[in-house]
């Protein structure tokens, strides 16, 4: 999916809800770029995890995970199974990104504890010094605005080295600015624009949610490089409730 972003493609992903690695490798069929496990509000452990990133190699669909919060064990362990990038939600200040680059990125970039798990192929590489390069540019960290402190503090955080892009959750951001569920208010719309522009500005990568293809063709036509369109668990409801309710 980095390689897409870097070629000017604009990946397309979703939001796993599941629980099943079939229901991961059939994203992966489908032809969706990316996958994202959620352990912010998914009740999914670390092991769990790991067989969903399996699953998703399987088919040739990128493992991103948002992250419970940014503290070094929600970091690490999900990056030590494998996952191709992390989403970090509730971010409000570049001390908090600094603590996020420092977890998630190797030396000398950052910290990351050194260990040979699966993401090194249990320590089979060639070269330590190789393996965290390519750790290190090939990982996203995608920090999520959803908070009035994290648009405050938006150019401070996109200016840091190591912080790929932003992703833009937009109901907790509305939430943020007294209007819960509000996103197609002016104030919110107003809000969201600045936070693409700003990533723009900065040369990083700008994704988003959007609840539907509708949503997300005119989040893609305002330049948004990503859009996360609703929940794998949303759209399978949705199918059945319009099979369900079909004339007979």
């Amino acid at each position: 999916m980095k390689e897409m972003l870097e070629q000017n493609k604009k990946p397309v992903g979703t939001f796993f809800s599941m629980g099943s690695s079939a229901a991961v490798e059939a994203l992966g069929i489908a032809g969706m770029d990316y996958v994202i496990l959620d352990k912010e509000h998914g009740p999914y452990g670390v092991e769990t995890v790991q067989e969903y990133i399996r699953s998703a190699e399987r088919r040739n669909i990128t493992p991103l995970v948002r992250v419970k919060d940014f503290t070094r064990p929600s970091i690490l362990k999900v990056l030590d199974v494998g996952a191709r990038g992390i989403i970090i939600p509730m971010i409000r200040s570049r001390r908090e990104v600094e603590k996020v680059l420092e977890y998630a990125k190797y030396y000398p970039q950052g910290r990351r504890g050194v260990a040979f798990t699966r993401a090194s192929s249990y320590g089979n590489v060639s070269s330590l010094d190789d393996y965290f390069k390519e750790a290190n540019e090939k990982t996203l960290v995608l920090p999520q605005c959803e908070t009035r402190e994290c648009v405050e503090n938006i150019d401070v955080i996109l200016g840091m080295s190591g912080v790929d892009g932003i992703f833009i959750g937009p109901y907790d951001l509305s939430q943020s600015f007294d209007k819960p569920g509000q996103i197609a208010d002016p104030e919110i719309q107003d809000i969201i624009n600045q936070v693409l522009a700003a990533c723009k500005k900065h040369n990083k990568y700008s994704f988003i949610y959007a609840p539907d293809k509708k949503s997300a063709t005119d989040y893609f036509q305002r330049g948004f490089d990503s859009v996360a369109i609703g929940m794998d668990i949303l759209l399978y409801i949705d199918t059945f409730r319009g099979i369900a309710n079909m004339p007979r």
